[in-house]
C-alpha cells in the first residue's frame, strides 16, 4: 500500500463503490466530489484500516463517522457549542463526513459542510457496519498485490497453491482435485493480496473467473460442469505445493525435510511442501496428504519431530528394532 495509491481514492469513488452496500445519500459538499485523503495522514496509516474511525478530532483526516453517541455530542449542547463543536470539525478537514445509525444531521452540519465542500454522507445503516464496510473496502482496495503463475484451490478448506514449471500438469492435477470435492479459485494467473501483515488473499482475475485449462480439451467452464460449489470466489493462501521433476527433487531438495518449507510471498511467510512428479504418482493423493500433514503443523502436531522424539528414546533404552 502507497501513498500514492490512497491519494487517488475520491469522495465519489468511496460513494458509489458502497452505494449498494450502505444505502447512502449525499446530501451535501457537492461541489467537490474530487476531495480526497490528506498524503500526510495517508503516509502515517498503519494500514488503510486507519482511515476510517468514530468522530476523533485526534486523527482528523480519516473518514469521520457519526452515529448516536456523535450526534448527541452535538445535540445536547447549546447552539454556540454545537456551532463551535462542528466548525471544529470542518476546519480539521476530513475527506468525508458520514452520519450513521439512522440519525438527522443537524442543519448547522449540512450548511457547514456545504460551504466547506466537504462530502456529508447519511445512512441507516449502523456506525459499526459503516465502519467495517469501508476499512474492508479500503483494506482490499489498496492491499499490495502480485499476480502469480499457477492454480489457486480450496483444499479442505485450505488456500492452496499449486505451482511449478509449465508442461507438469498442474490444471490436471486441479481438475481431478475438482472431481474429488474440492475447489477452484483461479487457474494460470492468480492475484495476491496483502491483506494485512500476516495474512495473503488470492483471487481469480475477471477475465479467467470459472475458467480451467486443460491440455488437448481446451477451456472448461468449472461452475456450469460440477456447480456453484466447485468455485471459491478468494482464499487465504495457507500452502505452497510446488511441483518438480524427479530428477530436480532428487537434486535439489531433501527427501525427509528435517523441519518446514517456506516460501516467503510480499513479506509474509507461507507454508511449501515440495512433491515430485513422476510416472504412477498419484499427485491429488500426494497433495491432499500434504494439506491434511499441513493442517496437523497448524495444530501444532509436528510428525517428524514427534519421530525424532521416538526415536531418541530408543536409542536411550538402546533398542531401535
Amino acid at each position: 500500500m502507497s501513498a500514492k495509491d490512497l491519494a487517488v481514492i475520491s469522495a465519489e469513488l468511496l460513494f458509489e463503490a458502497n452505494r449498494t452496500a450502505l444505502r447512502w445519500e449525499w446530501i451535501a459538499g457537492h461541489a467537490h466530489p474530487e476531495r480526497r485523503f490528506d498524503e500526510e495522514a495517508v503516509q502515517s496509516a498503519q494500514s488503510a484500516a486507519d482511515l476510517v474511525g468514530y468522530l476523533n478530532y485526534i486523527h482528523p483526516y480519516r473518514v469521520q463517522i457519526v452515529g448516536v453517541r456523535e450526534h448527541a455530542y452535538f445535540e445536547n449542547s447549546t447552539p454556540e457549542d454545537q456551532e463551535r463543536r462542528i466548525q471544529r470539525i470542518v476546519t480539521l478537514e476530513p475527506p468525508v463526513v458520514v452520519v450513521a445509525d439512522g440519525q438527522a444531521p443537524s442543519d448547522r452540519l449540512v450548511a457547514m459542510c456545504g460551504r466547506a465542500g466537504i462530502p456529508l454522507f447519511v445512512t441507516k445503516e449502523p456506525a459499526g457496519h459503516v465502519i467495517d464496510v469501508l476499512r474492508s473496502y479500503l483494506t482490499q482496495h489498496f492491499a499490495e498485490r502480485i499476480t502469480r503463475h499457477g492454480v489457486f484451490m480450496d483444499i479442505l478448506g485450505l488456500g492452496v497453491l499449486l505451482t511449478g514449471e509449465s508442461g507438469l500438469g498442474k490444471s490436471e492435477l486441479g481438475l481431478e482435485l475438482i472431481s474429488r470435492g474440492h475447489g477452484l479459485v483461479a487457474d494460470d494467473a492468480v492475484d495476491l493480496y496483502r491483506v494485512s501483515r500476516t495474512a495473503i488473499e488470492g483471487r481469480c482475475p475477471a477475465l479467467l473467473q470459472n475458467l480451467l485449462e486443460v491440455r488437448g480439451i481446451g477451456l472448461l467452464d468449472i461452475k456450469a460442469i460440477f456447480g456453484e460449489t466447485a468455485v471459491r470466489r478468494k482464499m487465504r493462501l495457507k500452502l505452497i505445493v510446488h511441483l518438480v521433476r524427479k530428477e530436480t527433487m532428487e537434486r535439489e531438495f531433501e527427501r525427509l525435510p528435517y523441519e518446514p518449507l517456506y516460501e516467503e510471498v510480499m513479506g509474509v511467510q507461507v507454508r511449501k511442501v515440495v512433491i515430485a512428479v513422476d510416472a504412477g504418482r498419484n499427485l491429488a493423493v500426494l497433495v491432499e496428504a500434504a494439506v491434511r500433514n499441513t493442517v496437523l503443523q497448524l495444530r501444532g502436531i509436528d510428525t517428524y519431530k514427534e519421530f525424532i522424539e521416538r526415536h531418541q528414546r530408543a536409542m536411550e533404552r538402546g533398542s531401535i528394532d
